[in-house]
């Protein structure tokens, strides 16, 4: 058996969000973050809705079967006071919220999890990620369609799959059972932290031998120093490590802290049509911040938009691809043009040569040839004449190489005469 450990629950509201729709909770045993959504008065209320009837499963479990019983049972009841609540209040239609839970019981974790809110273990050091996103960009990394890295900035990296609220009154819900030690380190936390800070500076973070609220605010903080985008909400378990005094009291933090307020009073379910309570009337909805439904249709409907866009995306790699491959090779050949408007006097073997281009070579290749070979003998130049011209002597245009060519002739005729 392990001891009871520190454990902490912090929640801000971010530096965007104008209300807290996060939803946390740090008890004797079990542990909950809930990441509500729904529009400015629909997210907080699911959150909190489902928080305060999933923490009735904070007790003491004989077995870790029984306590992973407990939590599906507790959501699954959490899940049916949303669609009550919708019915009851129409304004809060397409509410919904995440949920992940732990369990301590004994040396073993009972786990449920639905949503993109995380659960991570910190063992000896190494941090893992417990959970799987249910969203649309999870299953295209599952598929091999993007990366990991391409997923944290997809447009659709929002849309869920799957969620507690009025669309599905039997919703699927991830349990496991997990061994756990001494020393072993376990966070939950909306993606609020996890769709900020990189798994690198969290594993860093929680890896400090400090208490767990120190290090939860640590984590606080660099979502906030991030630009926090969204409510941050993280709640820590340590295994095997004394807590204070005050630990063993339960903390909730976020919209579950406060008093539920509905928008206004809607009539009271009469009874008649109770099938209609996972279909609220939704004359005027609340737009949801990131759930859409998981059916096949509109999955498809998803897949075929990600493949359209990525298809654009290799059209315009390619035609930018073409466009500066086009560009590098126009800009070649004007170049080369350049170089085949210049001259210059250079010698061959024996005599004096006129070369078309310039005296550069790129690679195997010339950038100048052989024009003309006046068949002016090196031997008859001056010493200063033959230095000159084995040196090689520039002309901006033909013109002026046959004048200096000219010259060399003039000069070589006196010399001969002189002679």
């Amino acid at each position: 058996m392990t001891k009871a450990g520190d454990s902490a629950a912090i929640s801000h509201v971010g530096k965007i969000r104008s209300n807290n729709q996060d939803s946390g909770y740090a008890g004797k045993h079990l542990f909950v973050v809930a990441d509500g959504m729904g529009g400015h008065a629909g997210g907080d209320v699911a959150s909190a809705i489902a928080l305060q009837r999933i923490i009735e499963a904070d007790a003491d479990y004989t077995s870790a079967q029984d306590a992973e019983a407990a939590l599906q049972s507790a959501i699954i009841s959490a899940n049916n006071e949303l669609a009550d609540a919708v019915f009851e209040h129409p304004e809060l239609a397409g509410m919904g919220t995440t949920v992940d839970a732990i369990v301590a019981v004994g040396d073993e974790i009972a786990i449920a999890h639905i949503g993109d809110s995380r659960i991570y273990l910190l063992r000896d050091g190494e941090l893992s990620q417990i959970t799987t996103d249910h969203t649309f960009v999870q299953r295209l990394v599952d598929s091999g369609r993007i990366t990991e890295e391409e997923a944290m900035v997809h447009p659709r990296r929002s849309v869920l799959m799957r969620v507690l609220g009025d669309v599905d009154s039997n919703p699927e819900i991830d349990t496991m059972i997990m061994g756990t030690h001494p020393g072993d380190r376990w966070m939950l936390c909306s993606d609020g932290l996890s769709g900020v800070v990189d798994k690198d500076a969290i594993e860093a973070t929680l890896a400090q031998e400090l208490p767990a609220r120190q290090v939860g605010e640590q984590l606080v903080r660099k979502a906030l120093d991030g630009g926090a985008p969204d409510n941050v909400t993280v709640v820590i378990y340590d295994v095997g490590v004394e807590r204070s005094a005050n630990a063993q009291t339960p903390v909730i933090v976020g919209s579950a802290s406060r008093p539920l307020a509905f928008q206004n009073e809607a009539p009271k379910r009469t009874g008649l049509l109770p099938s209609l309570r996972l279909h609220a009337a939704r004359a005027n909805p609340l737009a949801s911040s990131h759930f859409e439904p998981a059916s096949e249709d509109y999955l498809d409907e998803l897949i075929e938009e990600d493949a359209r866009r990525a298809r654009r995306r290799r059209l315009t790699w390619l035609v930018g691809t073409i466009a500066l491959g086009l560009a590098i090779v126009l800009a070649a050949l004007l170049g080369y043009a350049w170089t085949q408007s210049r001259y210059f006097v250079g010698a061959d073997d024996n005599t004096v040569v006129i070369y078309q281009g310039i005296q550069q070579d790129i690679g195997p290749f010339s950038l100048s040839h052989e024009h003309k070979d006046t068949g002016i003998p090196l031997s008859l130049l001056s010493t200063y004449d033959r230095q000159q011209v084995e040196q090689t002597l520039s002309a901006a245009s033909l013109e002026e190489a046959e004048e200096i060519v000219s010259r060399l002739r003039t000069t070589t005729s006196k010399d001969e005469d002189g002679g």
